[in-house]
């Protein structure tokens, strides 16, 4: 029998403000544990929560980023559950009127575009976490860490629209770099910036009803949402060909043995008991504040990849991998507007110095004249690389260090000549056998004038000369 996977995914991501959601605490990762802590945000009874503008504004930009609809009134409820990193009981989210509805993101598979929808994105807190003494399934202990309660969270939630761990892959991954592109979110999927829950589900192909779908959790990178799906629809097939029953169920991730494991059974749904916060009021959203939210969207990967590829006549595969980091896309096209030659050539170079690049170690003047100095023949690819080596460890300018290093490569026509004459004269067996038609001989000859030259000449004109003598 053939079967059709169906793939919902529900991503969180905390959102880039100096200050948690409802209150003046710090969000920043990496305190001492509690140490980011106040009674607002450990649900001290009597106090008052105060929403963070910063965490509407980067939601706002978000939906219009995604082509959703901003609501003009939302309303932020209690979501109550018992968990021993959420004190006061209950977390603060948005339920039936959420900030925006109905989005979509466009995906590239298979060498064609696929759109997958949103179905909503929400505000919420996040709760705090757990850090256990050993194994979870052997912890002596687990203690509270409550730092995270209260960091502002955005939920996005997708339509069902997928159909392989590929295109699961391909839609986290354009919507993680929308998010980082428009500087809501700073994407550490290793510090849990950017989680993501899966739904996943298989049904005989053909059949109109969705399957009973599992929940996977526990996956912190692309390829672990990627192999956990794989796995996933595997096990849910071969269960359904033995005879037996997915049941529904939320399940674990365990990357080291790369297998889901069952967590809890969801056989009905969690009675949440959502209703509106009475300490909150419904959040209005004026429409001026969303066009002018609107003018603030810059140019997303998608719209930069094709006018990158359409303005500077690279391939795609280059306009993909500078168009992954806004960074590395703005640094490339200052590096080209330093020297106009080929585009390509640039990308390469940008592309190879990526990690001095996005580190701030390197300028767009060095690689504008690198490019300029290697395609002018001014200096070779391998002084080229030594140079920009000692950029990033002297930090003088590449040109300086080019004079200093006596790296410009010799190109004078009459001083190509004078060195030739004298390796040929030097070389009479060489000679008589390249012209009695030992082409091969051509690489000893360059190789001879490029030792005399002490690795100054430029081998593509000394080549040129070879054979003009050689005849």
């Amino acid at each position: 029998m053939a079967f059709e996977t169906v793939i919902g995914l529900e991503v969180h991501a905390q959102l880039s403000t100096r200050s948690k959601i409802f209150c003046a605490c710090s969000s920043a990762f990496g305190a001492a544990p509690n140490g980011n802590t106040c009674p607002v945000c450990t649900g001290m009874p009597g106090v008052l929560p105060v929403l963070n503008r910063k965490a509407v504004e980067f939601t706002i930009r978000t939906a219009i980023a995604t082509s959703c609809t901003v609501q003009r009134r939302s309303v932020f409820a209690r979501k109550n559950y018992f968990y021993p990193d959420l004190p006061k009981a209950y977390q603060i989210s948005q339920y039936e009127l959420p900030v925006a509805l109905g989005g979509h993101v466009d995906i590239e598979v298979d060498g064609g575009t696929k759109r997958i929808g949103i179905t909503r994105i929400h505000m919420e807190e996040d709760a705090g976490k757990l850090v256990h003494e050993g194994e979870f399934a052997g912890a002596q202990a687990s203690l509270a860490d409550l730092n995270r309660c209260s960091v502002p969270l955005m939920e996005i939630v997708s339509e069902p629209d997928m159909r392989t761990p590929e295109e699961g892959g391909a839609y986290l991954r354009r919507l993680h770099d929308i998010l980082v592109y428009l500087g809501v979110c700073d994407g550490n999927m290793e510090e849990g910036s950017f989680r993501c829950d899966a739904n996943v589900s298989v049904r005989p192909a053909g059949q109109a009803a969705f399957g009973t779908k599992v929940e996977l959790k526990n996956m912190n990178s692309f390829r672990n949402v990627e192999k956990a799906l794989e796995h996933e629809i595997r096990r849910q097939v071969e269960l359904i060909e033995d005879g037996g029953k997915v049941v529904q169920e939320t399940r674990l991730w365990d990357a080291n043995a790369n297998v889901t494991v069952s967590m809890r059974r969801k056989e009905e749904a969690h009675d949440y008991r959502y209703f509106p916060d009475p300490d909150l009021l419904p959040l209005i959203v004026d429409d001026s504040w969303v066009e002018e939210l609107r003018g603030t969207i810059p140019e997303l990967p998608a719209e930069k990849i094709a006018r990158l590829e359409r303005q500077y006549g690279i391939p795609r595969y280059d306009a993909v991998i500078l168009a992954s980091t806004r960074a590395l896309a703005d640094f490339f096209e200052a590096s080209a507007a330093i020297y106009g030659g080929n585009p390509k050539t640039t990308a390469n170079e940008c592309v190879h110095w990526k990690d001095a690049v996005l580190a701030g170690t390197l300028s767009p003047e060095t690689i504008g004249h690198a490019v300029e100095d290697r395609e002018r023949g001014t200096i070779s690819a391998t002084a080229s690389k030594k140079l920009v080596e000692l950029v990033l460890s002297t930090g003088k300018p590449f040109r300086t260090l080019r004079d200093e290093q006596g790296l410009t490569q010799l190109s004078d026509a009459s001083a190509l000549d004078l060195l030739v004459d004298k390796i040929l004269a030097a070389s009479p067996k060489e000679v008589d056998g390249y012209r009695a038609g030992k082409a091969g001989l051509l690489s000893f000859f360059v190789g001879q004038v490029m030792k005399e030259s002490r690795g100054k000449a430029n081998p593509k004109m000394v080549q040129e000369v070879l054979k003009k003598r050689l005849g």
